[in-house]
This record gives C-alpha cells, structure tokens and sequence, in this order.
C-alpha cells in the first residue's frame, strides 16, 4: 500500500482553463510544484489522481498550477477542497538536525534531568522559529521553542526528543 505525504491543499479553481490554487503546505514547493513534477490529486472524498505540473507560478501566497492532464475548468472542479500528495518514497532529503513533521510529532519530550513532559501533538510556524506543542498527561498543552538552547537532542529512531526546561516555559 503506497504512503503519501501532504504537500498543499487545493483550495479553489483557477480561470476556465482547468487550473488550480493551491495553498502550499511544504517545505519545498518550488519542487513540488515545478514544470514536469508528478503529483497526486485526493479529492474531498479521498479519491487519488496522478496529475503532471504543465506550470505553476506564485501568486499571492499560493501556487496556481496548470496541470498537463486538464484543459478546462470542468475538469477540475472535483478537486476543489482535496489534497495534493506526493509518495512518501518521493520526500527529498533533509540536512544534518532537520526533520519532517511527521517525524516530530508524536515524539516523546523528556527534559534534561530525565523527566517525562510529554509528547509533541502539533507542530506551530509563527515565524522565527517553530514552537512545538507537547500534550502533558495532564492534558496541559505547554509550548516549547524550537531553539538551540532549549532542545538538545532529537532521537527519530527512538521517537524521543530531550529538552532543557528554561525558566517560564510551563
């Protein structure tokens, strides 16, 4: 069974020539979206489509892309509200302490002195950095930076990450 991974979500039409606006949710979407690159298309009820980017261009935070499969706009249409995958096999490589989402979340958080916090739930991009969100047993959310200082190390076999606990962070 193929794996896929989210790379945008296709949030509308585009002109009556069967393009699409797509509100990118990677890392890389000038690959994902660039002439020649295959993607598959779920629509709002899940159903996969293999799709080839004919062009694609940047247009107000979002990618319009013209596919080489669709010509008008009818085609296109049972994707509004879907999802643009690629296969997991497909994701590129990441440098030395760079990870995927989905490979942060559900990690365990432990602080320094060996203490269970709890486990990472979502991943937050505000701007400088990320700021993962952990999900003590409690049920309390408690928000840690995503910086030198504060995590030391991130283990992706073991699904741990170990943090030093700065002041006022719970």
């Amino acid at each position: 069974m193929a794996e896929f991974m989210n790379v945008g979500k296709i949030v509308n039409t585009h002109g009556i020539r069967g393009e699409v606006r797509i509100m990118p949710i990677t890392d890389f979407p000038e690959v994902r979206f660039a002439k020649n690159a295959e993607l598959f298309f779920f629509t709002p009820d899940n159903h996969p489509v293999m799709v080839n980017v004919e062009s694609a261009r940047l247009h107000k935070n979002m990618y319009i892309l013209r596919l080489k499969e669709y010509g008008n706009i009818n085609e296109v249409e049972k994707f509004k509200g879907g999802m643009a995958k690629v296969l997991k096999e497909n994701l590129a490589e990441l440098e030395e302490g760079e990870y995927y989402f989905h490979q942060i979340v559900g990690c365990s958080v432990i602080t320094e002195e060996g203490e269970t916090l709890g486990t990472i739930s979502e991943i937050l991009t505000p701007g400088a950095n990320d700021v993962w969100v952990v999900k003590t047993p409690a049920g309390k959310e408690v928000l840690i930076p995503v910086i030198d200082d504060v995590v030391l190390d991130v283990d992706i076999e073991q699904q741990q990450v170990k943090i030093h606990l700065m002041e006022g962070l719970l």
